[in-house]
């Protein structure tokens, strides 16, 4: 098994360390010692396809694979771990409605999730465990 990346995953790596050594890095300690949560940076982050990585592309998606989005949230989380979690979170349910959601649903929440106009998250617990 081949454990190198494509050249589209180099240049697409390469792509989102300099959005995160450029956009994130410099800023990742004011914003969490502010409790800022970056709006502006997570929609440059959009612009780059980055909030509908594995969903389709007749909603805005970037149509990647997982591994493609463990390689960007890996090289997001060098520039700052908390928006790289968040950014993995938003995908999360961004994949979710284009998964398991109606035409309707899909065309309706999709295009504004994927440009994050509107921005997702999820509430999970664990009986007995916490989270």
């Amino acid at each position: 098994m081949d454990f190198q990346p494509s050249e589209e995953q180099a240049a697409m790596r390469d792509m989102v360390a300099e959005f995160a050594a450029n956009e994130l890095a410099p800023y990742a300690v004011e914003w969490d010692q502010a409790k800022h949560f970056p709006v502006d940076a997570l929609r440059k982050a959009a612009g780059l396809g980055l909030a509908g990585i594995y969903t389709r592309g007749d909603v805005g998606g970037s149509e990647l694979t997982r591994l493609d989005a463990a390689l960007i949230f890996e090289v997001l989380a060098g520039g700052c771990p908390t928006i790289a979690a968040y950014i993995s979170i938003h995908n999360m349910c961004t994949w979710m409605i284009d998964a398991y959601g109606s035409d309707e649903q899909r065309q309706r929440w999709l295009p504004r999730l994927t440009s994050m106009e509107f921005l997702a998250s999820y509430c999970l617990t664990e009986p007995g465990a916490g989270s």
